[in-house]
This record gives structure tokens, sequence and C-alpha cells, in this order.
């Protein structure tokens, strides 16, 4: 039960915010004094304190300040009829959650602690979830210092202990398969299977039996019963890797199953009850595809109850040093050996495209790691092979300006005997457009 303490010094306020947040299942204590109050908020854990701002002996926002001063973690609601959006102001820059003019409705008083409490739940909620990420094999790719990332961690969090399905949507290599996991190891459901099948890695002849299994004898080649991913992610979560590519004759199969939660297993003629939670990703616009008649569109409706778009790195430039930083930490522990990136290894990474996004960078990463004897990666070290000069017809002005640049750099750069912070002040331009010309000509 959530606990709250009342702070005011108007005894007929705290026996009527008692008897209604009692009503309302909260165990409520009442102070009239602010000092006392915050000795009691100090020595017990209280999930939400109610303080009026005007008190005799120590007011409001002292109680406040002095609360977060000494190490106080429950969220404050100040209470005032004087001093409007300035009171406010003050009262949310020492670091109260919300604040209440008196007088005040009933119902705007439950309203304001429930969203408090919901606020403290997701908090704590993306803290574990991050916390489990951290230490677990799911963690490969969910770094997230970008405000993009953030909010699709939130719905994460949000989402994960309701039993509903999620679309994730991203191109390939953002992570929508992290993402799912992530939602099953945060869910009530993460201590069963989380099975997931790629639909368009099976063959369609055989990915219904993938799917919802089949008895003996259903088809050539059926010697025995065989149990589907449905069954396998009983009780537990399954995903469907690249949805879209699902046939139109199982979408209708996999709707059923949706809105049922029945299968029936190939060649048989009963039915059978599953408990699954399913999840869906795909790299296309389903919405498209449905307007064009690929996709059942009451299946997209079902599927699309909650949506969880992941864009692709080169709308979340912030995020690739830290990936980056995250991959070669991982690396050093599985080849024990010390590594790192310097400093234009990581301004280099951040200037790439990334089509391939978190997949193809960590794969960059790791082969720069195997192919260097190096323990602090240089850019060189991610060397591609070299992008092909634009075909120009001999003599245009961008086929003699290609030209030059590249000689100069190329000048530069053993002039600087390969100091390319010393050819960058050569040439009169800065590290990063260095880095740039160097990748855009393949001179390593």
């Amino acid at each position: 039960m959530t606990k709250v303490l009342v702070v005011d010094d108007e005894p007929g306020l705290r026996q009527s915010l008692g008897l209604l947040l009692s009503d309302a299942g909260y165990a409520v204590t009442a102070e009239s004094d602010g000092r006392q109050a915050l000795e009691r908020a100090l020595a017990e854990p209280f999930d939400l304190i109610l303080c009026d701002v005007r008190m005799p002996e120590m007011d409001g926002l002292t109680f406040l300040r002095a609360y977060r001063s000494r190490g106080g973690l429950a969220l404050v609601i100040m209470m005032s009829a004087y001093g409007g959006e300035d009171a406010a102001l003050a009262a949310m820059k020492e670091g109260a959650y919300d604040y209440l003019p008196k007088p005040f409705r009933p119902d705007e008083v439950v309203l304001t602690l429930r969203k408090a409490e919901e606020r403290e739940r997701l908090g704590r909620a993306v803290a574990g979830l991050r916390a489990q990420l951290a230490t677990g094999p799911a963690e490969r790719g969910l770094v997230a210092e970008s405000r993009a990332m953030h909010a699709a961690l939130d719905l994460v969090a949000r989402v994960a202990e309701h039993n509903t399905t999620v679309l994730i949507t991203g191109e390939s290599g953002t992570g929508k398969e992290v993402i799912a996991r992530a939602i099953h190891r945060a869910s009530p459901r993460s201590a069963r299977a989380f099975v997931g099948i790629n639909c368009a890695a099976i063959p369609e002849s055989l990915l219904e039996s993938e799917l919802f299994g089949h008895v003996r004898g259903a088809f050539t080649g059926a010697t025995a019963d065989k149990a589907g991913l449905f069954d396998q992610a009983n009780g537990g979560t399954l995903l469907l890797d690249e949805i879209g590519e699902l046939p139109l004759g199982l979408q209708a199969k996999l709707l059923r199953v949706l809105q049922e939660g029945e299968i029936r297993r190939v060649g048989d003629q009963k039915t059978r009850r599953v408990d699954v939670r399913v999840l869906a990703a795909t790299a296309r616009d389903l919405a498209a595809e449905a307007a064009a008649g690929r996709f059942r569109e009451d299946l997209f409706y079902r599927l699309n109850v909650v949506a969880i778009e992941l864009p692709p790195l080169s709308e979340r430039r912030e995020d690739i040093a830290p990936l980056a930083r995250h991959f070669v930490s991982r690396l050093a522990q599985r080849f024990g050996r010390p590594l790192a990136l310097s400093e234009q290894a990581v301004v280099w990474l951040e200037e790439q495209d990334w089509r391939g996004n978190v997949r193809e960078l960590e794969n960059a990463i790791e082969r720069a790691v195997v192919l260097t004897d190096r323990d602090v990666l240089e850019p060189g070290d991610f060397a591609r092979a070299p992008r092909p000069t634009p075909h120009a017809p001999a003599g245009t002005l961008s086929d003699v300006v290609e030209a030059a640049e590249r000689e100069a750099i190329d000048a530069a750069l053993s002039a600087a005997d390969g100091n390319r912070r010393e050819a960058a002040k050569r040439l009169g331009v800065s590290l990063r457009t260095l880095f740039y010309k160097m990748s855009r000509y393949g001179l390593e």
C-alpha cells in the first residue's frame, strides 16, 4: 500500500485529506508541524508527501529543501492558497514533483497522486530494465543516449507488464529483436520461454507447421507429432520477426489465434488453447502493405495495438560513440586484451552512414579488433573497400576538384609522416573534414 504523509497546520484539511486518501486506498499519516514532519519523513519510508507551503515554525519550501538535502526520496507535492504560478515555480525549483493550488477538488488530489505514482513506477521500471540489459545477452545494441531511444525504452517499460501485442518497426539492424527481448525480460512472463522466428527465413510450405505444429501423417515425412512455436512459447512470448513476409493464408490463421487464443496443428481436427504473448517486428510499412492488399488490414490493426518505432542510426548519431565504446568493451572481455577507441576513431565512426545500423557498426568494430594488434583503435583500422570515385567525363570540374583534393591530402599526409592532425593543419581543414575526405577517397 502506498504510504502518504500529509503536512498541514489546518486540522480540518488534515482530517479531510486523511479520509479522502484512505478511501482511495492510501495509508495516510498526518503532521501539523514542519519540523516534526521532517524528522518523521526521514525516519519512515513514505512514497508521497503532501505539504502546505505556509506553516508556522517551518514553512513548506524550507521543509522541502531540508528533506531533499538530507536524502529524502519521496515525491513531494506542495499545496498553497497563495502565490499562484510564482509559488509553483519556486516549489518545482526546490525539487517538488507537482503543485496543488487551494482550494482543490477531491478528484484533483487523487489524480495528482495517481500521476505521481505512475511516474515513480515507470522510473523504477526503466531503471530495472536497464539494469537487466546491462548484465544479460539482450543488452546487445541497446545503448540509449538519444531522445528517440529513451522514448523507446519508456514505451518498453509501459507495455512490458501488459499482455498486449506490440509492433516493433525499424530498418534492418536497428535492434528490433533486442527490444522484443527487453519487453519479455521486463514482463511477468520473464521466467517462461522467449521464442523467435524469422518469417522470411522459412519456406512457405513449412511455415505453418513451424508455427502451429503438426500431427503424425499430416503430410509426407510427418512421422511423429510435432509441437509448433506457439506450443513452445506457451506461457511466454513469441516474436514474429519480419511479419510482413507472412503469406496471406497464414495471416488469417494468425489473426484467429490472436482473437481466440487457440491453435490447430496441421492435420489435426482439434484446437488447443495457448497462452502466448505475441510481439511482431518488421522493416516494412505495414500500413502501406495493407492498403496495397499485400497484408491483411484486420491483422495489421490487431498487431498494431502499441507501436515502437526504432529510428536508424543516422538519425540518432549521439548513440554511435557510446555504442562503439560498449562493443569495444565487450570485445576486450571476449578476447582478453585491453582495447579502446582513439578520439579520431570515434569522430570517424560518427561520420559514417551505417546503412546497416547497429548491426553494421558492431560488425565493423569486431572486424577492426580482429585485424589489428593495436590496443587503441584508429580510423585506419576500420578501413573498408575503397569507395569508387564517381566516373565523371574527363576534364569536368568535379573530376578535377576530386583529383586535386585526393592528391593534396596524400601529399599532406606524406609531409606529416602520417600524422592526421598535422596534415589537417597543413591543409587548413578540421580533423573531422580530413577524416571524411580520406574515407571518401579510400585514403588510409
